[in-house]
């Protein structure tokens, strides 16, 4: 499969036009309808449907578009694992689940970082099932999440177990799931422990499932939720957040996944999870 068809699709999609794909790729339109009649051609199925307004997905362009993205990402990677620059010895390239690079992927990094500078390292932060795809392609070779991956390839262990406390930032600082509570989705495990310990709440009127973007709007709102300790602790320290005394608990296990054909080579690894406080 030609880099070039698959990187000229997918900007047909992205901008619904074979024109404004054209003038972003620096080709003519000619080319990109060459490039694309190609791939169809490989393919056996028309992946667009060519109109004047411009351009929209078929059945199996649809399905196909996940693949090409997929192939492309691959590429990339392939490319920036093989032009290492001088001195530098590996790649470790890792997910995360959006609420782990506080106090944990960040850690993780400055050790690489500090005690390892001949490794290079990329992160790529994603969803559960993201990573669990980007695993099974080889795409990373560690992910830092909330559920194990199962699999002859892979081991998962128990990192730590992420403290879910109640917070609050205005002059509310009752246990009350009233009209200043926010609720913060953290996932399966929460919501089963939470509608355990509130059987009688009824639903919020704001919800959001980012911690970062909760804390700012708790923030701003005067408002209370549930956030990681972790995560609280400097606005708590600093007085902007105070911890709503008498409120249930609950945790969240942090698990990291490794591929172990990827790991096993690497000397700086375990110094790297040890001294970056995971364990």
């Amino acid at each position: 499969m030609d880099f070039e068809e698959l990187n000229t699709f997918l900007e047909v999609v992205r901008t619904q036009s074979l024109v404004s794909a054209a003038r972003h790729l620096h080709v003519t339109p000619s080319t990109v309808t060459a490039r694309i009649s190609t791939l169809e051609e490989k393919l056996g199925q028309k992946l667009l449907h060519r109109r004047k307004s411009g351009a929209a997905l078929t059945s199996a362009g649809f399905k196909f578009q996940r693949y090409a993205e997929l192939m492309t990402q691959v590429w990339r990677q392939a490319r920036y694992e093989i032009a290492l620059p001088p001195g530098v010895e590996g790649v470790c390239n890792a997910g995360l689940e959006f609420d782990l690079w506080q106090n944990v992927g960040s850690r993780f990094l400055d050790h690489v970082r500090t005690h390892a500078p001949r490794i290079a390292t990329a992160l790529w932060p994603g969803e559960q099932r993201q990573l669990q795809r980007w695993l099974d392609m080889g795409l990373i070779d560690i992910a830092f999440c909330y559920v194990p991956h199962a699999g002859e390839e892979y081991t998962s262990r128990l990192l730590l177990e992420d403290e879910l406390i109640l917070v609050s930032a205005g002059v509310d600082q009752s246990a009350a799931l009233d009209a200043a509570y926010t609720y913060v989705d953290h996932g399966d495990q929460f919501r089963r422990q939470h509608a355990e310990a509130f059987p009688d709440a009824r639903p919020a009127q704001v919800t959001i499932a980012a911690s970062d973007w909760a804390l700012d709007y708790l923030l701003r709102a005067d408002a209370k939720g549930y956030l990681p300790s972790r995560i609280a602790a400097p606005q708590i320290a600093s007085g902007c957040l105070h911890r709503v005394q008498g409120a249930p608990s609950f945790l969240r296990q942090v698990y990291l996944v490794e591929r172990a054909r990827a790991t096993q080579s690497w000397t700086w690894y375990e110094a790297a999870v040890a001294a970056s406080g995971l364990r």
